[in-house]
C-alpha cells in the first residue's frame, strides 16, 4: 500500500478523536525544526492572530478492542493500514517545511499490546526529537494498561498526553467496550498526573531538569453513545479536574456511523448537547460554578434553548438584580451577560468612579442579557420584570432559537 493511500485511512479514522488542543507548551527551540510555543496549537485562530494546524493521524487502526460504539473496533469490516515510526517522522517533518503545520497529533488503535503500542509511539517521538531535532508541538495517546516504564518514557518526548475515557460510567463501559475497564484507564491518568508535578518540583530547583508532558494532560467524552445523564458526565468532569489536574476534558458527540445492540438509534449526533457541555465546562473553569449547581438532580438535563449560564440564573432570581457598583467579582462572574474579561474591566473601573450604562457598552457587557439582572446606579434597565413569566423567552433570541435545531451535517445517514 502506497504512504498517500495509508495517510488517506489514518487520517480519516482520527476525525473522531476531538482531544487536539492548544500546546501551553514552551519548548525552546534548541536549534533545529519547530516551536512549541506558548500561544498554542490547535485548529483555530490564535490570540495573536494565527490560524495554525496539526498533522492529525492515526499510527494504525487495526486494534485488538472490539468497543461498540468505534469505527476502528476489531469486528469492523473496513482496510486497515498502518504507519511505521519512520514514515510518521518523515510525513510530520515534511509537511513542517512546507509551512503545511506546526505539530503533530498522534493517537492509535492497539496493535498487538498496549505495551508494544506504546514502544511503537515513544520511538516515533525519539526519531522526530533526536533525529530530525524536531522542536515542535507532539501531542501522543497514554493507552491503559501500558507498564509506567513506558508511560515515563513517553512523557519525555511529548508536549502533551491524552488518556481518553470515553464513556462517562463503569456500566457504560461494561455495556459497550467490555476490554476496558475503569481502573484501567485511571492509572495511566493518575501516573502522569504524579510526574507532571514531581518534574514541575524539580524544575523550580534544576533549570536543567528535563521538561516531562510540558503542557500537561487531556481526556475526551463521548456524548450520547449511553445513557448517561447531563448531570453525570458534568460531576464526572468536575471529578476528574479535582482528582487528575487536566488541562482540557473535550466532548464528542456520538456519530451513529456504527450499528449494535446496545447502540442509541439516532439520526445525527447530538451536537447541541455537547455544545451545552462545553458551555457548563467553561463554567467550572473560570466562572467558579460547582456542577451541582449548574444541573440539579431535579434537572439532570441542559435546557435546549438557554445557555447553562441563563439558565442557572432564572433558578436563582431570588439573587438579582444586582447593583454594578458594588457587586463583588465573583457575583459578577455570574450575571448572564458579563465575561470573566468583562467582570474585571467593572472592578478595575469602579477604583475611578462609578459605571453609567454607556459605560458598561464600552467595557464589551452585552446588555441584551445583563439588562434583566442588574441595576445600573439603583435603575433597572431591563423592559421585563425578572418575576415575569416571559423572561425566559425575552433571553431566547432569534439565533437561538435556529441554532438549537441542530446541524444537518448527516441528514440522510442512519
Amino acid at each position: 500500500m502506497e504512504i498517500g493511500e495509508k495517510l488517506d485511512i489514518l487520517a480519516d479514522a482520527a476525525k473522531y478523536d476531538v482531544s487536539c488542543s492548544s500546546s501551553g507548551s514552551a519548548r525552546a527551540n534548541g536549534g533545529g525544526l519547530g516551536n512549541a510555543h506558548k500561544s498554542g496549537i490547535c485548529h483555530t485562530w490564535t490570540a495573536d492572530g494565527r490560524c495554525v494546524s496539526l498533522l492529525k493521524i492515526l499510527m494504525t487502526n487495526s486494534c485488538i478492542f472490539d468497543c461498540e460504539y468505534c469505527v476502528n473496533r476489531r469486528s469492523h469490516d473496513t482496510p486497515r493500514a498502518i504507519l511505521t515510526p519512520e514514515e510518521i517522522a518523515h510525513l510530520t517533518v515534511e509537511f513542517y517545511k512546507r509551512n503545511y503545520i506546526e505539530g503533530l497529533f498522534l493517537s492509535s488503535g492497539i496493535l498487538k499490546s498496549p505495551d508494544y503500542t506504546t514502544e511503537l509511539l515513544i520511538r516515533t517521538a525519539k526519531i522526530l526529537r533526536k533525529q530530525y531535532h524536531f522542536n515542535g508541538y507532539i501531542h501522543m495517546k497514554g493507552i491503559p494498561g501500558t507498564d509506567p516504564v513506558l508511560l515515563d518514557e513517553l512523557g519525555r518526548y511529548v508536549d502533551r498526553v491524552s488518556v481518553n475515557i470515553e464513556l462517562p460510567s463503569e456500566r457504560s463501559l461494561h455495556l459497550l467496550a467490555p476490554q476496558k475497564t475503569k481502573k484501567a484507564i485511571m492509572a495511566p491518568m493518575k501516573f502522569f498526573r504524579d510526574s507532571i508535578l514531581v518534574h514541575r518540583e524539580e524544575k523550580k530547583h534544576f533549570k536543567r531538569a528535563p521538561s516531562f508532558v510540558p503542557a500537561g494532560q487531556t481526556t475526551q467524552l463521548i456524548v450520547g453513545a449511553s445513557g448517561e445523564s447531563d448531570r453525570q458526565i458534568l460531576l464526572l468532569t468536575e471529578g476528574l479536574y479535582r482528582a487528575a489536574s487536566l488541562k482540557r476534558v473535550y466532548y464528542s458527540a456520538y456519530v451513529p456511523v456504527m450499528k449494535g445492540k446496545n447502540l442509541p438509534a439516532i439520526k445525527r449526533p447530538p451536537l447541541n448537547r455537547e455544545n451545552r457541555l462545553y458551555q457548563a465546562d467553561w463554567l467550572l473553569r473560570f466562572y467558579k460554578f460547582r456542577a451541582e449547581e449548574i444541573l440539579t438532580p431535579e434537572e439532570p438535563d441542559f435546557d435546549e434553548e438557554l445557555d447553562p449560564k441563563c439558565n442557572w440564573a432564572l433558578r436563582h432570581r431570588e439573587l438579582f438584580p444586582v447593583e454594578i457598583n458594588r457587586a463583588s467579582y465573583e457575583m459578577l462572574l455570574r450575571v448572564p451577560g458579563i465575561g470573566v474579561k468583562s467582570a474585571l474591566r467593572i472592578v478595575r473601573f469602579r477604583r475611578y468612579g462609578y459605571l453609567s450604562f454607556d459605560d458598561l457598552h464600552r467595557l464589551g457587557i452585552v446588555m441584551k442579557r445583563a439588562g434583566y439582572f442588574i441595576t445600573i446606579g439603583g435603575r433597572y434597565y431591563g423592559n421585563v420584570s425578572l418575576d415575569n413569566a416571559h423572561l425566559r423567552n425575552r433571553l431566547i433570541s432569534r439565533t437561538a432559537a435556529r441554532e438549537v435545531r441542530e446541524m444537518s451535517l448527516f441528514d440522510g445517514q442512519t
